[in-house]
């Protein structure tokens, strides 16, 4: 994990990073015919009352959870635990999600007050990894600078799974990545 001094950094790194990826690589989600216009994604600037070093209080019983997709299809998730934290005051819990229990990782879909205004209708995603998301304590960095647009937010040829209602928040979010203006994309406000 990067030190706190440089996660700055580090951040405006991984969105160079990616917008060069979404700009060169064959596979992008951008769809063809906008990549030659591609500028980059756009983002909340930087803020770390938006970035929580938390514990996982792990459920005792790991639930099958079947979500919903934007294809009508499903998947399914482990309800693994649930994060809570504090956003301009309020109390708000999110639910980790893995694919399996062999998964080291944890998946966070959400959907805030910033949702079909500012960011993606249908939510955005975060992904903890162990590795890189772990603070000396064993607590996980939480960072929402680092939120970012599911694939089917660029182009409808994806599959993506929908933010379950449990994981709605009721207050705004404004951190990590912003609505992607494409005429492709999985129109969320269908729903």
């Amino acid at each position: 994990m990067s030190a706190p001094t440089d996660w700055k950094e580090t951040l405006e790194q991984h969105r160079r990073n990616k917008d060069s990826y979404f700009s060169d690589n064959p596979q992008s989600p951008i769809p063809d015919a906008e990549r030659h216009d591609f500028e980059g994604l756009r983002y909340y600037p930087p803020d770390d009352d938006y970035r929580f070093e938390l514990d996982l209080h792990e459920h005792d019983e790991k639930e099958q959870v079947v979500v919903a997709t934007t294809t009508e299809g499903e998947r399914g998730y482990l309800r693994w635990g649930e994060f809570r934290f504090d956003v301009d005051g309020e109390r708000q819990t999110l639910q980790a999600y893995r694919r399996d229990a062999d998964d080291p990782g944890l998946w966070m879909p959400f959907r805030d007050e910033t949702s079909g205004e500012e960011t993606y209708g249908a939510g955005r995603y975060l992904d903890l990894h162990p590795e890189d998301d772990r603070a000396d304590d064993g607590r996980w960095v939480v960072d929402f600078n680092l939120a970012y647009n599911p694939f089917c937010a660029y182009s409808a040829r994806y599959e993506c799974p929908m933010v379950p209602v449990e994981n709605w928040l009721d207050v705004a979010i404004e951190a990590g990545e912003k609505t992607y203006e494409s005429s492709e994309g999985y129109d969320a406000t269908a729903e």
